[in-house]
C-alpha cells in the first residue's frame, strides 16, 4: 500500500494493457509483381506456427478470406524481428525492416506505404518471399474504452505515464497520441522491459509497472510495484505486488488513490494518538501528583 502512494511514474505495457490486445488484419500491400491473396496465403501459411497474437490477427484474416493455407518447413522465430520459414517449397520472412535488411532485402519500394500505415496508428510487417520484398501486412489493434479516461486520472494524481511498446516509434505514438501519453519507449525487444523500468529508476523515481504477459514478469518484478492485469498471464501475476481483478486501467487508479486514503488516515490516526498523548501524560502525571 505505502509503495503505490510514493510512486512518481507508471509505466504501461501497450498490448492488452491499454488496447484490448486483439489486433486485426487491416490491410495488405504488395509490392509491384506480387499477388496480394498469395502473399496473404503465404504469410499466414507461415503465421500458423507462431504464438504471437499478431500472428494470430493474420491467420484469422486469411480464414476469413477463405484462403486454403500450408504447412510450414523450419519454421524459426527471430525474438524481436519476425519470423522465417519454407511454404510450399517458398522462402518466406515475415517481420520488422532490420529482419530483412539482415537477409539483404531491399525494401526502399515500400517504405511510403510503411510509413502510411504506421501514422494511422497500425503495425505494419515486411513480408520477404524468396529473397525480394514482397509486401507488407497491417495489424491494429484498439484502445480500450476507459484507457484514456483512467490515464487523464493518473497524471491528475501527479504520476507521470510512459507507454511501453515493440512497436516502432510511429506507430508508437500514434496511439500514445489517442490516449494523452507523451512518454514513448518504443521498439523495445521482450527481454529488455525490466531494463527500461530500472533506467527509470536510475533517474531517481518510484516506478510501477502495468502489464499481463508472460514477457512481462521480470518488469513487474523490476517495479517499485508491479500491476498485472487480471485477464493476463499467470506469471504476469504471481511477479506482481498488485493484481487487477478487471482488465481496466481504472483499477491501476483505484489502487493508488485506495493506498493515499489508507496512508492518510494511518498519519491522521498517529498524528491524533500523538496528540492525544501528548496532553493525556500530562494531566495523568498532574492528577498522580495531587493524589
Amino acid at each position: 500500500m505505502q509503495a503505490s502512494e510514493k510512486l512518481d511514474a507508471i509505466i504501461l505495457d501497450k498490448t492488452g494493457t491499454i488496447t484490448k490486445g486483439e489486433p486485426a488484419l487491416t490491410d495488405v500491400v504488395v509490392a509491384q509483381g506480387s499477388n496480394q491473396t498469395e502473399v496473404l496465403r503465404l504469410t499466414a501459411s507461415l503465421e500458423r506456427g507462431s504464438e504471437h497474437p499478431l500472428g494470430g490477427a493474420i491467420v484469422k484474416g486469411a480464414d476469413a478470406r477463405g484462403l486454403k493455407l500450408s504447412e510450414a518447413e523450419g519454421f524459426a522465430a527471430i525474438p524481436g524481428h519476425g519470423v522465417s520459414g519454407r511454404i510450399d517449397g517458398r522462402e518466406v520472412l515475415f517481420g520488422n525492416a532490420k529482419l530483412l535488411r539482415d537477409r539483404g532485402i531491399a525494401i526502399d519500394m515500400l517504405q511510403k506505404d510503411w510509413e502510411r500505415l504506421a501514422e494511422e496508428g497500425k503495425t505494419p510487417m515486411y513480408v520477404g518471399i524468396d529473397g525480394k520484398a514482397a509486401g507488407l501486412l497491417a495489424v491494429a489493434d484498439t484502445v480500450k474504452p476507459d484507457s484514456k479516461a483512467a490515464i487523464d486520472a493518473l497524471k491528475a494524481l501527479g504520476i507521470e505515464v510512459v507507454m511501453l511498446t515493440g512497436d516502432n516509434e510511429r506507430t508508437g505514438r500514434a496511439i500514445a497520441r489517442q490516449v494523452g501519453i507523451e512518454r514513448v519507449l518504443a521498439e523495445v525487444l521482450p527481454n529488455d522491459k525490466a531494463h527500461e523500468v530500472q533506467k527509470l529508476q536510475l533517474e531517481g523515481k518510484a516506478v510501477g509497472m502495468v502489464g499481463d504477459g508472460v514477457n512481462d514478469a521480470p518488469a513487474l518484478a523490476q517495479a517499485d510495484v508491479g500491476f498485472a492485469i487480471g485477464t493476463g498471464t499467470d506469471v504476469a501475476i504471481e511477479a506482481s505486488d498488485v493484481t487487477l481483478i478487471k482488465g481496466s486501467l481504472v483499477g491501476v487508479v483505484t489502487a493508488i488513490e485506495i493506498s493515499r486514503a489508507t496512508m492518510r488516515n494511518v498519519r491522521q490516526n498517529l498524528w491524533g494518538a500523538f496528540g492525544y498523548n501528548s496532553l493525556g501524560i500530562p494531566v495523568a502525571m498532574g492528577c498522580s501528583t495531587h493524589s
